[in-house]
């Protein structure tokens, strides 16, 4: 199965894993599963670090490097995610959210979040 990490997802499974739950912990543990991270998610803490946001004090570079340590595999934005957030409802604001949906969705892959209001977007979200 393929997986997508949201970012907040990404930064849990690299720093405490046990944040995730048992079943997506045991799902990104699995190596039969390939598990994608988003060079966006990359771009979002960058962006929110230099904010100096409390919940991003980490080094964009340090946490790229540290998922493809762990054997993730980075997706970069494609034209066609790019395009497919024009498709989205409005359900959800957040750029880089919709971002990753889109990415998720024309990859596919299942997209896990904590976020809740992304559920509505693809039977691929799973709220972890």
């Amino acid at each position: 199965m393929r997986l997508m990490l949201d970012t907040h997802v990404l930064l849990w499974a690299l720093a405490s894993p046990k944040q995730l739950g048992k079943d997506a912990r045991a799902a990104i543990e699995d190596p039969a599963n390939e598990v994608l991270f988003s060079a966006a998610s990359i771009w979002e803490i960058a962006i929110k670090a230099s904010l100096k946001r409390t919940d991003f004090r980490v080094s964009p570079a340090q946490i790229a490097v540290a998922a493809l340590d762990s054997g993730f595999k980075e997706l970069p934005v494609h034209s066609a995610a790019a395009a497919h957030t024009a498709k989205l409802p409005a359900h959800h604001r957040d750029p880089f959210d919709r971002l990753l949906i889109a990415q998720a969705v024309t990859e596919p892959a299942v997209f896990y979040t904590a976020d809740a209001q992304l559920e509505v977007y693809s039977d691929l979200v799973r709220r972890i």
